[in-house]
């Protein structure tokens, strides 16, 4: 696969990675199967995959001990990349950036992925009761200690807690301007794909003009943009796509256009080729610094999305997606 490089310490990875949170949280738990997801990741790294995202909160704790069985004999094989800063309780998350917590962190997680370094930890979100140069100088101790070779950060994106004028990413960047005064940031995680474009308004060129990698969250739309679900057909309770206001039968038929037009795309490159792998393209073309980190749980999917590296967009391809109607049933 070819290969991108993250960061100013030119990390190299595979330009398609694979998200590991489906394969342990946040998605229907009654599909999530621990073979199954051991194979995904060893059809990923067998494709050149080698980017897999995890973090301490996905399940909690359960989808780096999974990702840690898969790696036990295959690390050298792999690029790592998880994240401190959020806990979860019964019912809620809070946010935890206290420097001691966050070093007890990293040590934890690097028990439950059964290695010795992580190549890419991220603050997931900033603590607003501890200053975040507090948590990245303590991050950074990590990176000294040898414990971690780079930083990243998890950007912000709370769409409904915006202020009238300001951009999706307004607060993601000025958090990045401080902690970059006290240690380089290597990568930034954003939502970024077809229906959800926002961080290439100012994100996206903030992090390229500074040589920041950009690891491209949901770049599937959580599924949406595979053209793969029906709406109307519901979701299990705890998937969280049961409470996104784009995921009402109302909103995804409504949107049902995005898809169609990904199907015109790649019907003009082949009758193998996806919807999916189109907006996977679409992602990648986006810059030689973007990764796309769509998540999966299963073989066949891992497989389709590394294909997405293949297909060659034109200038034609990429007016027509980046032209298609804007999503409805945002939070906006």
């Amino acid at each position: 696969m070819e290969r991108r490089t993250i960061g100013a310490a030119a990390l190299a990875v595979g330009a398609v990675g694979l998200g590991c949170m489906p394969m342990s949280w946040a998605y229907s738990t009654s599909r999530q199967r621990g073979d199954e997801s051991l194979r995904a990741v060893h059809r990923a790294l067998d494709l050149g995959s080698t980017l897999l995202d995890t973090a301490d909160m996905y399940g909690p704790f359960t989808n780096e001990l999974l990702v840690g069985r898969a790696l036990k004999e295959r690390r050298a094989d792999a690029f790592l990349s998880t994240k401190v800063g959020l806990l979860v309780g019964e019912q809620h998350i809070v946010a935890n950036g206290r420097p001691g917590y966050v070093k007890r962190a990293c040590d934890a997680s690097l028990r439950r992925l059964q290695t010795d370094v992580i190549d890419l930890y991220q603050l997931h979100r900033a603590d607003p009761e501890v200053p975040v140069e507090e948590t990245w100088g303590a991050m950074a101790d990590l990176v000294r200690a040898g414990k971690v070779r780079a930083l990243g950060v998890c950007a912000v994106g709370a769409r409904g807690g915006r202020r009238s004028g300001t951009r999706l990413h307004d607060a993601t960047i000025r958090q990045l301007q401080r902690v970059q005064q006290v240690f380089p940031v290597s990568a930034v995680e954003a939502e970024l794909s077809v229906w959800s474009p926002e961080a290439l308004d100012a994100l996206l060129p903030w992090c390229e003009a500074r040589g920041i990698g950009f690891l491209a969250a949901m770049p599937l739309g959580n599924g949406f943009l595979t053209g793969t679900l029906t709406p109307g057909e519901g979701f299990e309770p705890d998937d969280m796509r049961a409470r996104h206001p784009r995921f009402t039968a109302e909103m995804m038929a409504a949107n049902q256009p995005i898809v169609a037009g990904l199907r015109r795309v790649a019907a003009r490159h082949g009758a193998d080729v996806t919807p999916a792998q189109v907006a996977l393209a679409w992602v990648l073309s986006q810059g030689r610094h973007v990764v796309p980190v769509p998540g999966t749980k299963r073989e066949r999917w891992v497989t389709e999305n590394a294909g997405a590296v293949g297909v060659r967009l034109t200038a034609q391809d990429l007016a027509e997606v980046s032209g298609l109607p804007r999503a409805q049933g945002s939070w906006d």
